[in-house]
């Protein structure tokens, strides 16, 4: 990316409505310059207002531009720096008498009319949005101003599908790993697939995108939606990434996960998809949950079974835990506390050799 800093009046820098963090929704909308203000003025701009009136707005944050045709005109419009814009027009605005919210009044209150920082905002424009493609990606999915998972996804499907790049590509650009690429793409090919069926509540799914992103890491439930098991398909091969013969599968995986009108989510929490994972990967597990009318992930997760490596894995550890202490027990037989503690073993080591029915 190359570029020289510029100077252009504020008026004359327009907001993006290819901006990410509008949403995807929103994302491409025929949104007009006032909706898209509305939506983001109230994004925490305070903030960067304050330190604008105390500051100015400094040389080296110059917003980076494009020259893009908005409603039949050719229009500056801020690719990365929308914020920042949109902190300045509100600032204007409050300025003006156009906004009179008491937190901002109270923000340019004693403060004179910055005229000059209005007028002259640095910006460095750009021959196209692929010019930049790489720093929006480094600064924004892996660096230190990240977007929200959906708006991460967004941004890598978007470089593959319009930029034609494969899953290695945007790799390099963005600093991420493979995998992780991978994953974002399909777990946004699956957000896209479920706009078109009518039982999934896709906004609920979109808030809670990383739970998604997560879950098919599983092969519990990449199996129970037929997904590739190893991830080994080139970008365009995937859409639809659920094939039509999984499509019920994937309404009841939306509606354990994520809830729907009428039911809540049977996952609360993304620690608890390996364990709605092992639930999906049991006949037992599955009949539960689609016949009880408000089921609980960790019954369900009994009944398949799951709890049986837990309990292996506490009787494992205890049993290592015993044999180190008896290295060194014996220097302490007449340690009155050890032996208390020891009784209680013993006790609880009977329970359990009647239990399983040890000899």
């Amino acid at each position: 990316m190359t570029g020289t800093i510029e100077y252009a009046e504020l008026k004359d820098i327009k907001l993006d409505p290819l901006n990410p963090r509008l949403g995807r929704s929103l994302n491409g909308a025929s949104l007009s310059q006032d909706e898209i203000y509305d939506r983001m003025k109230d994004w925490s701009l305070e903030e960067l207002a304050t330190s604008f009136l105390e500051s100015g707005f400094w040389v080296h944050e110059a917003v980076l531009c494009v020259k893009e045709e908005l409603d039949g005109e050719e229009e500056l419009v801020v690719v990365e720096g929308n914020r920042r814009i949109a902190a300045l027009k509100r600032l204007a605005k409050t300025f003006d008498g156009e906004d009179t919210s008491k937190r901002w009044l109270d923000i340019i209150d004693g403060e004179t009319r910055p005229d000059d920082m209005f007028k002259n905002v640095p910006i460095i424009v750009v021959g196209s949005r692929q010019e930049i493609v790489s720093f929006l990606g480094f600064r924004h999915v892996t660096g230190i101003k990240e977007w929200a998972p959906p708006e991460k996804a967004q941004f890598i499907a978007k470089m593959i599908d319009e930029g034609g790049l494969s899953y290695r590509d945007v790799m390099r650009k963005i600093g991420s790993k493979t995998p992780t690429v991978q994953r974002n793409y399909i777990a946004y090919c699956i957000l896209r697939q479920m706009d078109d069926i009518e039982d999934v509540v896709v906004q609920e799914v979109e808030d809670r995108f990383s739970v998604l992103f997560l879950s098919i890491r599983t092969s519990g439930v990449r199996n129970f939606l037929n997904l590739d098991p190893k991830f080994q398909v080139e970008p365009g091969e995937v859409y639809p990434p659920i094939p039509e013969k999984s499509i019920p599968n994937l309404v009841e995986f939306s509606r354990w996960l994520f809830g729907d009108q009428e039911n809540s989510p049977v996952v609360n929490d993304s620690r608890q998809i390996e364990k709605f994972a092992s639930v999906l990967a049991s006949e037992d597990g599955l009949e539960y949950l689609r016949r009880v009318r408000k089921p609980s992930l960790d019954k369900a997760f009994v009944i398949a079974g799951g709890d049986q490596e837990e309990v292996y894995d506490l009787i494992s550890t205890a049993t290592v835990n015993l044999q180190e202490a008896l290295t060194t027990i014996h220097f302490y037989k007449e340690d009155d506390r050890l032996k208390s503690v020891s009784k209680k073993m013993f006790s609880t080591a009977l329970q359990i050799k009647e239990t399983l029915g040890i000899e």
